[in-house]
């Protein structure tokens, strides 16, 4: 069942400590890669909207028109995390822990390095502006390259 990206950022938001925020930026990469990990883990989106390949790395539209202004952010007035489903949640959990720690600079540069970010700003400048989407389709080939690549180097440690 598919949720909303609203659904998905309260939910990433309900993980803070009471007092605690952490930057717009961050909270949109994070929910691009809950995104792109639920399509190799779950094989299905796990929201709908389009992730948009601008500048500064991946950006979901709605979730951005949600926080425009705001530098850092602490909740939401929209979304309901307890749309997710246990599996789901499950997702976001484990893309907290392997990204949770980096910052939205660092995440940026990551998705730069990344081929569905690169693909879909293919032919624009550094720093242009652009609203192209990254395909689901190219998300899920790199990811579960990724994936495999992953697998196969702890199926040698053991």
């Amino acid at each position: 069942m598919l949720v909303s990206v609203l659904d998905v950022a309260k939910y990433i938001l309900s993980h803070l400590n009471p007092g605690q925020s952490i930057t717009t930026f961050k909270l949109q990469k994070l929910c691009y890669y809950s995104q792109a990990w639920s399509l190799v883990w779950d094989d299905e989106p796990l929201f709908e909207e389009e992730i948009l390949a601008w500048a500064n790395g991946p950006v979901i539209r709605e979730l951005y028109e949600e926080h425009k202004g705001d530098f850092v952010i602490s909740g939401l007035r929209v979304g309901n995390k307890s749309r997710l489903t246990k599996k789901q949640k499950a997702t976001v959990d484990a893309v907290l822990d392997a990204y949770g720690k980096l910052s939205g600079q660092q995440l940026s540069q990551l998705t730069h390095q990344e081929t569905p970010w690169i693909k879909a700003r293919k032919g624009l400048e550094p720093g242009e502006r652009g609203a192209r989407v990254i395909s689901l389709g190219s998300m899920v080939e790199y990811y579960s390259a990724v994936y495999s690549e992953q697998q196969r180097k702890k199926s040698k440690k053991s």
